[in-house]
């Protein structure tokens, strides 16, 4: 029986919005990379819309992270990331849970 062995990362880029519209489709993609690396980075660089669903999403998923014991890192991230971000509170939630600080511009 073969053994598959994780690799360290997977680099997601997201692009275009993250929005009640797409995060069902993300979301099952999103999933999928963590039993395969022991660290997950998503690239928001390219992220043009977040809403409410979309936070939830990151939510999620970072909530994943911590369950299966793998490290979610948040990268490059936009301006709508960080105005949602910011209308939410959120940047100490994904700070304080061992993701990479968020750099402002």
């Amino acid at each position: 029986m073969p053994h598959t062995v994780p690799c360290l990362r997977r680099i997601l880029v997201l692009e275009g919005p993250l929005t009640i519209y797409t995060a069902t489709e993300r979301r099952d993609l999103l999933l999928e990379l963590f039993p395969l690396a022991e660290e997950v980075e998503m690239d928001l660089g390219s992220v043009d819309e977040l809403d409410t669903a979309g936070l939830q999403l990151l939510v999620l998923a970072k909530q994943e992270s911590i369950r299966q014991g793998r490290t979610l890192i948040l990268s490059n991230h936009s301006a709508a990331v960080l105005e949602a971000f910011d209308l939410s509170g959120l940047h100490r939630y994904f700070d304080e849970a061992g993701t990479a600080a968020v750099q402002r511009g």
